[in-house]
């Protein structure tokens, strides 16, 4: 019987929450630590995880305990020195996006990961949706014929009001990008991953809608609302909105809408996929749902059924069609297929460390182009 796997989680906010659970889910991993800024926030998610061992300092856990692996999900800006001192110990990192605020950055971690020999992966779970994975099976076919255009959007609302204020909001924290480095970079990983083609270049106008905002004294998680009897106006360096024309490598172009300040939507995260013969429309808010669309019989809905998926999407449709599998499922497949890398090794079924410095590269490339006003190359 194999020995289970120690883990370790730094963060101990929405995302240190959820991937907890996920972690839960697997069989033959056991969380035995957990640390935060805060010692206090430390111990009582360990008392809600019944997790053995917290900590208020993240070198301390690395050295008090012996880890199998350690993810991330702490605010960008730690990214890298967190992730270098787990590399540096030979500790396998699973982190949270973007990779770090800048690409020099994220090579520097690749190097390392190589040098160390140490897995490394980031936590693009879009990928991990069976009709994602469908989309891709379907591209690589020859029944697909030949890709037209490419075209989406990523679109919120949390952030609309002037009240609205979170740790990305500070450039500090989270780096020179909010709404393309927060969001966006779930979109161009995606649609590289279903096309397996670079994006090469990008025509991006950043917004700022609101060059200030209301900073309360009680901050809250991401999608939280504030408290406090005061607050103090707090400008703004990072954008709410997004709109990039691309070209992907094999030349075929490319849109891409982005907000975190439109009204009424949530999560709406929508791939566009046209083909030569017919198209496809994926939307994670209907994340079990594939639409294909064709000139002769207009739009039909095909659905997460593993009878009728193709190649490797049918080991991510878990359950019979009609039982929607969705945001957490696939975050613990990505997950999942982490722990199997670990554990048998092969080919990575995970974003690497190097799948998320390309698309630092991208963020990077959105922002130059946004203040040159002209297509930029990715580097």
């Amino acid at each position: 019987m194999e020995r289970k796997l120690h883990v370790g989680i730094a963060g101990t906010g929405m995302m240190g929450r959820l991937q907890a659970d996920a972690l839960r889910r697997l069989p033959g991993v056991e969380i035995v630590a957990v640390c935060s800024g805060s010692p206090e926030r430390a111990r009582d998610f360990a008392a809600a995880h019944g997790i053995p061992n917290f900590y208020g300092d993240y070198e301390e856990m690395l050295n008090a305990c012996r880890l199998d692996a350690v993810h991330i999900c702490t605010p960008n800006h730690t990214h890298f020195a967190y992730s270098r001192a787990a590399l540096e110990r030979g500790i396998p990192v699973y982190c949270e996006k973007p990779l770090t605020a800048g690409g020099d950055e994220a090579r520097e971690l690749c190097r390392l990961a190589k040098e160390k020999g140490v897995p490394a992966g980031v936590n693009f779970n879009y990928r991990h949706n069976a009709m994602v994975q469908e989309m891709r099976e379907r591209i690589a076919s020859p029944q697909w014929g030949k890709t037209f255009l490419l075209h989406g959007r990523y679109v919120q609302d949390w952030m609309m009001y002037e009240d609205d204020y979170n740790w990305r909001c500070e450039s500090a924290l989270a780096g020179p990008s909010r709404t393309i480095a927060d969001i966006g970079s779930h979109w161009f990983d995606t649609v590289q991953f279903i096309t397996g083609k670079r994006i090469v270049r990008v025509f991006a106008d950043l917004v700022t809608v609101l060059g200030s905002r209301k900073k309360y004294a009680f901050q809250t998680g991401s999608f939280g609302k504030q408290r406090g009897a005061s607050f103090s106006w707090t400008d703004i360096d990072t954008e709410d909105a997004a709109f990039i024309l691309i070209r992907f490598e094999d030349g075929v172009s490319g849109s891409l809408v982005l907000s975190q300040v439109s009204a009424g939507y949530k999560d709406n995260f929508v791939i566009n996929a046209d083909g030569s013969r017919y198209g496809m429309s994926w939307n994670q808010e209907s994340a079990d749902q594939l639409l294909i669309r064709s000139r002769e019989n207009g739009t039909s809905l095909l659905r997460a059924d593993p009878s009728i998926l193709h190649g490797e999407a049918v080991s991510y449709a878990v359950l019979p069609a009609g039982h929607a599998v969705a945001w957490s499922d696939a975050q613990a497949a990505a997950i999942r297929r982490f722990y199997e890398y670990l554990r048998t090794g092969g080919s990575p079924g995970f974003a690497t460390f190097e799948d998320a410095a390309r698309i630092v590269d991208i963020v990077e490339a959105c922002l130059e182009s946004s203040r040159r006003q002209a297509w930029t190359d990715v580097r």
